[in-house]
């Protein structure tokens, strides 16, 4: 008889799971996290430490300030973000706006990841990597199906936006608050043509690093990019770091780096303060 055939084995067996690595599951409490913290932040400034792993995804309500940082840790990780308001759900990345307003269609340190009420949810303070894409957004069932023999979210090649609906269900979203989404680590460049040419990783242990502008409801979903030309469907781990931190200040260069991220920082801190939240 199996040692998990009782209730009460079923109970020492999943006790005895305590403390070891699972590659889908945050670290809690955070401050407990191994993976490397940079410098000045304080283990117990930690809010958020997960692994997640290739076909996942991972969500979390972050606080306006709060720094997220996402390692490819074998250069095979995509990771796709999609925000959210936190206080104004309705209120979310609008990736066409992000490219237009800024005038740069490739992401990188300095760029803004603007609302569709041209406000400022993110900003992008770190960048290792050069090899994103804010243009082809996620993969579909129906496309996944089509080329790996599945699509699921529980299936063996999932499709991100399947998993974006998993994370959003749990945020009180459905399907038809997902816009288009940011890709990390997977680069694309657009050609004289007009077409998608996939670039590929930066390589093993590339990162970027988010700053939150305002408080939102982050989703990622970690899973094989749609212009990735491999037969086989490939995703690797990503690593997530977030901690406390302070939003960027009128003081900060990155404020007044151009005219239109000005405005939309003015905008975003004149929603706040309306709000109670600045």
């Amino acid at each position: 008889m199996s040692s998990t055939a009782t209730t009460a084995g079923a109970r020492s067996h999943a006790r005895a799971q305590e403390g070891t690595v699972v590659e889908t599951m945050p670290t809690v409490p955070a401050a407990r996290t191994t993976s490397p913290l940079p410098d000045q932040v304080a283990s117990s400034d930690v809010v958020w430490s997960e692994r997640i792993a290739g076909g996942g995804y991972g969500h979390r309500v972050l606080e306006r300030g709060t720094h997220l940082r996402l390692t490819d840790l074998t250069g095979d990780a995509c990771a796709s973000v999609l925000l959210h308001s936190a206080t104004s759900p309705w209120e979310r990345l609008n990736v066409a706006d992000t490219v237009k307003v800024q005038w740069q269609v490739y992401s990188g340190t300095g760029q803004l990841l603007l609302s569709d009420q041209a406000r400022v949810l993110a900003s992008l303070v770190d960048d290792t990597s050069g090899h994103h894409d804010a243009v082809f957004g996620t993969t579909t069932q129906a496309a996944n199906a089509a080329r790996y023999g599945d699509g699921s979210p529980q299936g063996p090649t999932p499709a991100g936006r399947e998993l974006f609906v998993l994370g959003a269900t749990k945020n009180g979203l459905g399907r038809r608050d997902l816009p288009g989404c940011v890709s990390f680590f997977q680069g694309v460049r657009v050609d004289e043509a007009g077409r998608g040419v996939w670039q590929g990783s930066a390589g093993a242990g590339a990162s970027v690093t988010l700053r939150l502008e305002m408080p939102a409801i982050l989703l990622l979903a970690n899973t094989a990019h749609p212009l990735d030309p491999r037969q086989e469907f490939t995703s690797g781990p990503l690593d997530v770091l977030a901690w406390r931190g302070a939003p960027t200040a009128p003081d900060d260069d990155l404020w007044s780096a151009s005219p239109e991220g000005r405005r939309a920082f003015e905008n975003t801190l004149d929603h706040l303060k309306g709000r109670g939240l600045a």
